[in-house]
C-alpha cells in the first residue's frame, strides 16, 4: 500500500554521508573546516538563519570546478546504505521523487543521476565558475541559500499528495506545511531540535521504505 504518492529527499547527511561544504572548507585548512562545521550545525539545528552566513562561507571556501569534482566522487564513495535499492523500488512504485538541497548541484549532481534521479528532478545551488576552473560565485537568486527556501522550492513542484519531506535539519523541518509529513533522517546525524517537530524519525532507507510503500 503507497502512503505517499511523492517524496522530497535532502541531499548532504540523508543520500550521502557528506556535508558538502565541510568537505570543501576541509580542503581550505582545519581552522576553517572547524568554523564552517560549527555554523553548519547551527544552521541546520535551526539556531541561526542559512541566509545569515551562506555568502559569507562561500567567500571564504571559494570551491573550484576540481573541488566540486572531487566533491561529487566523495559524495557517491559515502551514499547512504541501502539509498541506491530503495529509491529504485520506490520508483518502480510510482513514487513521485526529488532532491531539494541547499547544497552544490555540481558536486552532488553525479550521485543523483546515479541514483536514478533526473536532471530536473534535482534542486540545488548552482555554483558558477571562470574559463580555468576557479571560483567565480554562486546562484544568488536561488531561494534554497535561506532558511525557508525549501518551503519555496517544495511549494513549486506540483507534487501529488499525501507527499513527505525527508531530511536532517531545520530547513529540511521549515518545508513541512507544503508536504503532508516530515521525517527526520538520522542516519548519520542526529539534531534533537529538529527530531522533537517530525511527523516521523527513520535511521534507514529500508525504515523510508516501509513508511512510504509499506
Amino acid at each position: 500500500m503507497i502512503r505517499y504518492h511523492a517524496v522530497v529527499f535532502d541531499f548532504d547527511s540523508t543520500l550521502s554521508a557528506i556535508e558538502g561544504v565541510e568537505w570543501i572548507a576541509a580542503r581550505v585548512g582545519p581552522a576553517e573546516a572547524a568554523a564552517i562545521a560549527e555554523e553548519v550545525n547551527a544552521a541546520m539545528a535551526g539556531k541561526i538563519p542559512l541566509e545569515a552566513i551562506y555568502a559569507a562561507r562561500m567567500t571564504r571556501i571559494r570551491p573550484s570546478a576540481q573541488d566540486l569534482a572531487e566533491l561529487g566522487d566523495a559524495y557517491r564513495d559515502n551514499v547512504a546504505p541501502g539509498a541506491h535499492e530503495v529509491i529504485q523500488r520506490l520508483r518502480d512504485a510510482g513514487v513521485v521523487m526529488h532532491v531539494v538541497s541547499g547544497g552544490f548541484r555540481e558536486g552532488l549532481l553525479p550521485l543523483a543521476l546515479d541514483l536514478g534521479f533526473a536532471k530536473s528532478e534535482v534542486h540545488a545551488v548552482s555554483i558558477h565558475s571562470n574559463p580555468d576552473g576557479s571560483y567565480k560565485g554562486f546562484d544568488t537568486h536561488s531561494p534554497l541559500v535561506t532558511q525557508l527556501g525549501k518551503l519555496d522550492v517544495v511549494a513549486s513542484l506540483g507534487l501529488p499528495s499525501p507527499a513527505l519531506m525527508v531530511g536532517d535539519g531545520a530547513t529540511d523541518a521549515a518545508a513541512r506545511p507544503s508536504v503532508d509529513a516530515f521525517a527526520a533522517y538520522t542516519g548519520f546525524v542526529q539534531r534533537d531540535a529538529v527530531v522533537r517537530v517530525a511527523d516521523h524519525v527513520v535511521t534507514s532507507f529500508e525504515e523510508i521504505e516501509s513508511l512510504v510503500i509499506g
